[in-house]
C-alpha cells in the first residue's frame, strides 16, 4: 500500500497577507492609468502616491524595458555570444545612463572583442569619470575584489573577461535545457551571487537567445525573505520557492476573494519571477502600513520622483502582447500628482 505524505501549507498572516493581493491590484491600476494618458494622482492610496515601488510585473520597470528594446532586441546585428555579453554586463551595471556612455565611446553595442582589447574597460573607465558612478541600487552586488582589483567595476570587467573568453559560458548555455541551469551555471562564477544569477537568466529570458516558461524556477531575494515572513506566519513544509509558485497558482482566487480588478499585463498572468518581487515590495508597504511588523528594515528610503522621459513599452515578442500594447507609453505630460508636487 502506498501512503501519500500531504504538505503542511502555509499560514498566512491576514492582514499582510490580503495587502500583498491588494498592493498588487493598485499599482497595476496605477501602471494601467498612466499608460492610458490619465493626469495624476493615480490613485488615493496615500502610501503609494508617496513612495516609489516597482511595477507588479519586472517586464514593465523601466530598466527592464530599456533592456528589451535596446540590448536584447535592440543594437546591431551580432552573434549569440555578443548578444549573451550585452545582456549580462547591462544587467550587472542596470543603469540605462552606463550603457549609453559605453555604446557612444565605442560608436556601437560593445562585443566581445571589445572586452579582449581593454576598449570596454576604458569605455567604463571613462564614463565613470564623466558621472562619477555606473551601477544603480536595483540590486545589492558583492563588492569583493575577487579578481584583485580596487575599482568595483574592474573586477567586473574581469568578470566578464571570465566568463566569455576565458571559460566559455556562452557555449555552455547555448546547450541549457531549462532556466535553472541557465541560473546554476551563472552562480559558478565570482560577484554572481544566487539571486543575481537569477535576475541574470530572467534576462537572457526575454531575449529570444532562449525560451523558457518563467515558472519552471524561481528563487526569493532578501527582500523577498522579509516580505515573506511578514505575510506568514510560518511556512509549513513549503520553502521559500514553494510559497511563491503558491502564490502564482493562486492568484485568481486570491483576487477575487477580495472582491479586486487585477487584469494582469494585457491579460499576462503574474508569474513567479513578478511574484518574488511582490514579496519584496510588500515588505516596503508594511513599513507603512503595518509597521508593527518589524524586519531588518523600518523605512522606505525613496519618495516617488515622476520622470520626465517618455517611455514606450516593449515586451518580448514571443509573449504574444505585441498587438495589445502596441503604441502604449508613459507620458511624462501625466506625470505630476498635484499632491506631489
Amino acid at each position: 500500500m502506498m501512503h501519500y505524505v500531504t504538505k503542511a501549507q502555509p499560514t498566512p498572516r491576514a492582514k499582510a497577507y490580503d495587502l500583498y493581493w491588494t498592493f498588487a491590484s493598485r499599482r497595476q491600476e496605477i501602471f494601467e492609468r498612466r499608460v492610458n494618458g490619465m493626469d495624476a494622482p493615480w490613485t488615493d492610496d496615500r502610501i503609494l502616491q508617496t513612495y516609489k515601488f516597482c511595477n507588479v510585473f519586472r517586464a514593465s520597470d523601466r530598466v527592464s524595458q530599456y533592456l528589451i528594446r535596446n540590448v536584447a532586441y535592440g543594437g546591431e546585428e551580432c552573434s549569440y555570444d555578443d548578444k549573451l555579453f550585452q545582456i549580462v554586463a547591462f544587467r550587472t551595471f542596470s543603469s540605462e545612463q552606463t550603457w549609453d556612455g559605453v555604446t557612444k565611446f565605442l560608436g556601437r553595442s560593445p562585443l566581445l572583442e571589445d572586452l579582449s582589447s581593454g576598449s570596454f574597460k576604458e569605455a567604463l573607465d571613462v564614463q565613470r569619470e564623466k558621472t562619477g558612478g555606473l551601477y544603480t541600487g536595483a540590486f545589492i552586488l558583492c563588492a569583493t575584489k575577487a579578481y584583485g582589483f580596487d575599482l568595483k567595476h574592474h573586477n567586473h570587467a574581469a568578470l566578464f573577461e571570465d566568463m566569455f573568453l576565458e571559460r566559455k559560458i556562452a557555449e555552455r548555455l547555448h546547450g541549457a535545457n531549462s532556466l535553472e541551469q541557465i541560473v546554476k551555471t551563472l552562480e559558478k562564477f565570482p560577484l554572481m551571487g544566487p539571486f543575481m544569477s537569477y535576475q541574470t537568466a530572467i534576462d537572457i529570458n526575454y531575449s529570444d537567445l532562449v525560451d523558457f516558461d518563467e515558472n519552471d524556477y524561481t528563487q526569493a531575494g532578501p527582500g523577498a525573505l522579509r516580505g515573506i515572513r511578514k505575510a506568514f506566519h510560518d511556512l509549513g513544509d513549503y520553502k521559500p520557492a514553494d510559497v511563491i509558485h503558491w502564490m502564482v497558482e493562486r492568484q485568481e482566487d486570491e483576487f477575487e476573494r477580495l472582491g479586486l480588478p487585477f487584469n494582469g499585463l494585457w491579460g499576462r498572468r503574474l508569474h513567479a519571477i513578478d511574484a518574488q518581487g511582490l514579496f519584496c515590495e510588500l515588505d516596503k508597504y508594511c513599513r507603512e502600513a503595518l509597521p508593527e511588523l518589524l524586519s531588518a528594515r523600518s523605512r522606505i528610503k525613496t519618495r516617488f520622483k515622476p520622470s520626465h522621459t517618455p517611455l514606450k513599452l516593449m515586451f518580448p515578442p514571443k509573449w504574444g502582447l505585441s498587438e495589445r500594447v502596441q503604441g502604449a507609453h508613459i507620458d511624462p505630460q501625466n506625470n505630476l500628482a498635484p499632491s506631489l508636487i
